[in-house]
């Protein structure tokens, strides 16, 4: 019998009590009580979400699935904050969305919802969706959103008021004549569509910043940075051009990917980027480091009028990556680069003498990308087939067959479920010659550009023409011979029509109108 989690806080609360002294049963009888509170976090369906967005001009919405480890972990914390903020002038709402529901699916379609928890910050009856990037404890989310609902631009008055903007973090600040015109009003657009991801300010007086000068010619756009030339001005006010210029300066020319937290938003937008990159990992305790680095960042001032992004990683921190790429340490020190169509160019044991040479070739077309994959398995007998990246062109499009293939990661729970499903359906069709139920270890091998897979397990159905579908039937073993079956049937029934159409005689009767 399930225990309600107010019944579990009184019964702690009480525990408490009992086992402290008399002097800390008022702090006790205080978390009873708020044990006991009514949650403070909305909660939104499909039925009641538009209303809720509507009727407050800034809401935080959590997109959440019940059995998803980080949700749980966020869930105190989250309703911890919503309690704070109702006493905050005006009030800060927060919601959530059970994500995991059927019905709330298409809801979370509409807001982009791609992975567990997302939060979205709602302006203006929903005419602004942001993507919440704070922090995920209640004191941080708290200070977050007090600032995101305040002016998207602070005046910097006096020089006390920019103490701030040496606190090692990205800001941007205007510098006007006065506040106002085109390039004051653009200034504040783009402070509002970009601040959640950094601080804005403005002001008339230079001379109150750091580095200031009472005597810099006005307007202009001055971006601090905790790195490389720390600050960096421009006087472009168009909004395009002024976004591309705070992109562009706030990610250092070279990124670090170690143990650092300072440094994991810049690896984040860094791997985000649709721009080509260039990874040199190696281990940054060992003797050769500084030698590696002097070469890599001087041939990242010789390459720096190309379209690449260039980062430096520690072994030790960069398990992940090497995870995703395919590599192995002993492939170290290495240079990688991944191009904008995801093709991969490899160049391992490299030497630092070697990095501008090999740039070099890359950008001269020179290179020949490799491809991450598995062996192609040398048995293969199964009911569902083992496909690899060197072979799932062959099995997939060019077997004439009708396809259901499984792109899973090994360490998925939802994909250690859905094994033995596919399995029994696989086993269930196996007398249907024209029938492969097919599974590629998408963190093993690289993921063949027709398929977006975003998460694990992703599934698409190909039939022998090669048209292709993302699977959205059931997870059971008869809801996927189901769908096969009758999915097959469609693209028989196709071929066949298009095989009678062909074989028609033409005709040069004229195509008539039908109303």
């Amino acid at each position: 019998m399930a225990i309600c989690k107010v019944w579990i806080s009184l019964l702690l609360a009480l525990a408490v009590v009992l086992s402290a002294p008399a002097a800390r049963a008022e702090e006790a009888a205080a978390a009873a009580e708020e044990a006991a509170a009514p949650e403070a976090v909305l909660t939104l369906h499909a039925d009641n979400s538009d209303d809720a967005i509507a009727k407050h001009p800034f809401i935080l919405v959590e997109f959440y699935a019940p059995w998803c480890g980080h949700c749980k972990s966020l869930a105190p914390e989250y309703e911890k904050a919503a309690q704070l903020l109702s006493k905050h002038d005006p009030a800060i709402v927060l919601a959530k969305v059970d994500a995991n529901d059927e019905k709330n699916k298409p809801l979370a379609g509409k807001y982009e919802v791609q992975g567990f928890p997302t939060l979205k910050i709602s302006r203006n009856g929903g005419k602004n969706i942001q993507e919440y990037k704070g922090p995920r404890e209640a004191e941080g989310i708290v200070e977050y959103l007090k600032k995101q609902v305040g002016p998207a631009s602070k005046e910097i008055k006096a020089p006390e008021d920019a103490t701030y903007l040496e606190d090692g973090k990205i800001h941007i600040i205007g510098v006007f004549t006065e506040f106002s015109g085109t390039e004051f009003t653009n200034s504040l657009e783009v402070a509002e569509k970009l601040r959640s991801d950094y601080d804005f300010g403005h002001t008339v007086h230079a001379n109150h910043l750091p580095r200031g000068d009472a005597a810099v010619e006005r307007p202009l756009v001055r971006l601090f940075k905790p790195f490389d030339e720390l600050v960096v001005d421009s006087k472009d006010f168009d909004v395009s051009a002024l976004e591309k210029f705070i992109d562009a300066s706030s990610t250092p020319k070279v990124v670090t990917f170690d143990k650092n937290p300072d440094n994991h938003p810049y690896l984040l937008k860094f791997f985000q980027t649709n721009a080509p990159k260039a990874m040199l990992f190696l281990n940054f305790s060992t003797g050769p480091f500084e030698s590696f680095k002097s070469a890599y960042y001087g041939a990242v001032e010789e390459f720096s009028g190309k379209d690449v992004k260039f980062l430096i990683g520690d072994i030790e921190a960069s398990q992940g990556a090497f995870q995703y790429f395919g590599l192995k340490e002993d492939q170290a020190p290495l240079i990688l680069i991944q191009d904008s169509d995801s093709k991969k160019f490899l160049k391992e044991q490299v030497e630092a003498g070697q990095i501008v040479a090999w740039l070099k070739d890359y950008f001269d077309g020179k290179l020949t990308p490799f491809r991450k994959s598995e062996p192609i398995p040398e048995a293969n007998n199964e009911p569902v087939k083992v496909v690899v990246a060197d072979n799932v062109h062959d099995v997939v499009f060019k077997s004439g067959k009708n396809v259901l293939i499984e792109f899973y990661a090994p360490w998925c729970g939802h994909c250690k479920k859905l094994a033995p499903i596919l399995d029994e359906a696989a086993a269930t069709l196996q007398s249907e010659e024209d029938v492969v139920i097919a599974k590629m270890d998408a963190t093993a091998n690289d993921v063949p550009s027709e398929f977006d897979v975003q998460g694990y397990p992703t599934l698409y159905f190909v039939t022998p023409s090669g048209k292709k579908v993302s699977y959205e039937g059931g997870r059971t073993a008869d809801e996927i011979v189901d769908y096969i079956k009758k999915n097959k049937e469609t693209a028989g029934q196709a071929a066949a029509a298009d095989t009678e159409k062909a074989a028609e005689p033409a005709t040069t009767e004229p195509l008539k109108d039908e109303l």
